[in-house]
């Protein structure tokens, strides 16, 4: 009798999860890619909910927000989702931090590698690569400060590539578009054809957190809430070092 009972519960429980099953709107940036792409699927598994995903970049982002558009959930570099929050179109106290990601260095396969052990020998290996590339996003905008503050923005200037909006600098590296490439290290990782040298020195790396944040005009709160809680916690954490990144 009892366990007839507990059957009966549970699967008016599981008719009741499904009933509740919603399908979660989500505007990412690609530097989480690789990690979320494997972690999403678990998600969906335990929750019943689907996760409907928009890959972009930092730049791409802010214009699709600026034009209206709306989701449940942005994943993006903390400092830009802050301003959104001042702006109202994400959810003030909804900021949940992910991961960390630092700024790594890549040439293409079977290519020379150079030293880049210090400041110094990436200030030498920038001076002597015949082409430099970088993205549009968080990395690409400390690279820019960092050239300056290294004084040779204008010795390389001429020999500069900027990736196209959502494509990684990966793909110009492997292409020999660019000799050397920079971009966060888990946007690296993924792509085919180049050789991951490792990140930027201590003394010159910039770490950037991506937080997730809730769109104030969001159809599914619950449901956004309960996938940034997911991709934040403890569990997501031998993923997340696998694909590059440290837990938020």
């Amino acid at each position: 009798m009892k366990a007839s009972i507990v059957i009966a519960t549970a699967g008016t429980l599981l008719v009741s999860g499904i009933a509740q099953a919603v399908e979660v709107q989500v505007l990412a940036s690609n530097a989480i890619k690789a990690a979320y792409l494997e972690l999403v699927p678990e998600f969906e598994k335990s929750s019943g909910h689907k996760v409907t995903t928009t890959w972009s970049g930092t730049l791409d982002i802010k214009k699709r927000l600026a034009a209206g558009e709306t989701y449940d959930l942005l994943i993006m570099a903390a400092p830009e989702l802050d301003e959104f929050i001042k702006q109202g179109k994400i959810a003030a106290g909804s900021r949940t931090d992910l991961v960390k990601s630092g700024v790594g260095i890549a040439v293409k396969a079977g290519a020379a590698k150079p030293d880049i052990s210090s400041a110094d020998s990436i200030k030498a290996a920038l001076l002597t690569a015949k082409s430099i590339g970088y993205s549009q996003g968080p990395s690409g905008a400390y690279l820019v400060n960092l050239f300056q503050k290294m004084g040779i923005a204008d010795a390389i200037k001429d020999k500069v590539k900027v990736s196209v909006v959502g494509q990684p600098v990966g793909n110009m590296v492997a292409s020999g578009e660019a000799e050397i490439g920079f971009q966060q290290v888990s946007e690296l990782l993924p792509v085919k054809g180049i050789e991951f040298l490792g990140p930027l020195p201590a003394s010159i790396q910039q770490v950037t957190t991506f937080s997730a944040g809730q769109f104030a005009a969001a159809k599914e709160t619950a449901a956004a809430k309960a996938l940034a809680a997911f991709l934040a916690a403890p569990a997501a954490t031998a993923v997340k070092k696998k694909h590059g990144l440290e837990p938020g």
